[in-house]
């Protein structure tokens, strides 16, 4: 997760995906925060992005930088949580004159269950993945229990 962190943030401006309606929408993100081992994005709840993601939380990210580009797919979750609002804008300074982690408007959302897969024209794709920690002890109880023979058919 760290490393597809810290690509978008060189990138300095990402191109986030969503749908509207039966329409494609894509357009221009600019920062990124990992606060409890979620990677964050951040938007306003009053922009047309916001309501598409309410509507279908499955978006994608595309980024370009030196010959390499990143797809991240995968499900955004709204945290409205105060903490999570002000880690995102303590790490991107920049937003304090639009968003405060007190108003009604800034939103902070975090990956779930999301493959990252980094190409280019030289290296084969690597692929990054990182899921919630739901997700992360289901599979670990699934591995455990298979690993000690009580698997049931």
């Amino acid at each position: 997760m760290e490393e597809v962190a810290e690509f978008l943030k060189k990138c300095g401006t990402f191109y986030i995906a969503t749908e509207d309606g039966d329409k494609p929408r894509v357009r221009p993100f600019g920062v990124v925060n990992i606060f409890e081992d979620k990677l964050y994005i951040q938007t306003g709840k009053v922009k047309n992005v916001s309501k598409q993601i309410e509507a279908n939380p499955n978006v994608e990210i595309c980024s370009f930088l030196d010959g390499k580009w990143l797809r991240l797919e995968g499900k955004v979750i709204r945290d409205d949580r105060r903490e999570a609002k002000k880690s995102m804008l303590d790490a991107n300074p920049v937003l304090r004159g639009m968003y405060s982690e007190d108003d009604d408007n800034t939103e902070v959302l975090y990956f779930e269950n999301a493959k990252a897969t980094f190409y280019s024209f030289t290296e084969q794709p690597k692929i990054v993945e990182f899921w919630s920690i739901k997700r992360k002890f289901s599979l670990t109880i699934l591995i455990l229990t298979w690993e000690v023979g009580i698997w049931k058919r």
